[in-house]
């Protein structure tokens, strides 16, 4: 049986709106896509290529999964660790429309709650969700992630989707590990250690 594990590039002010391109997602009048690139690294490749290394499906949302499927296809060489993957592999994703997904082995999910427990059960390795904010803020809400791996880049935005929404719960993480890239990004891995917890230091 697998985990659920999340990856998200986020800004330190926690949105992770098209990190990749300039025309990634300009929903909402998002005018800043591409954020990344300047602070990519081989540190960067690396923590990748060792999570998608980890993969057995992915759980996409529905707008992640149009993006990706207009890139990933197009990388045709079976040694790209993250294109054999993404390519390859089961990718359900969450939608609550029709339309055809026609890249390989793409399935719809449309009661994408209901449906985690049965798609970490028939995976071998991890469902990894990338991108695929919605989707993340559902997943979380519902306490279905397993480990949240989150790469915050040293930059703000001000506006555009978010990793947590307004109504993100309560919640403890407990840290796995951290580290920080040649360009400044820290890596950090969590899991879920129960309900927020709170105290007092009034003197009164």
């Amino acid at each position: 049986m697998g985990e659920l594990t999340v990856t998200s590039f986020v800004t330190l002010d926690g949105v992770m709106q098209a990190p990749g391109a300039p025309k990634e997602d300009t929903s909402g009048g998002f005018a800043w896509g591409g954020w990344v690139f300047p602070l990519a690294d081989a540190d960067m490749g690396a923590t990748m290529v060792g999570i998608f290394d980890k993969a057995g499906a992915f759980l996409l949302g529905r707008g992640t999964y149009d993006i990706f499927a207009a890139h990933w296809p197009r990388v045709t060489d079976p040694d790209d660790p993250v294109a054999s993957k993404l390519n390859a592999l089961p990718k359900h994703v969450a939608t609550r429309g029709t339309k055809t997904l026609s890249w390989a082995n793409a399935r719809a999910v449309h009661d994408v709650v209901a449906a985690v427990p049965r798609l970490k059960a028939e995976t071998d390795g991890e469902l990894q969700v990338h991108g695929s904010p919605g989707l993340i803020q559902t997943l979380l809400a519902e306490d279905l992630v397993d480990e949240l791996r989150t790469i915050v880049f040293p930059v703000t935005i001000g506006h555009g989707k978010r990793l947590f929404g307004a109504g993100a719960k309560p919640a403890s993480f407990e840290l796995v590990s951290s580290n920080a890239t040649s360009k400044g990004a820290i890596v950090a891995v969590h899991r879920r250690a129960g309900p927020l917890k709170t105290g007092s230091f009034a003197l009164d």
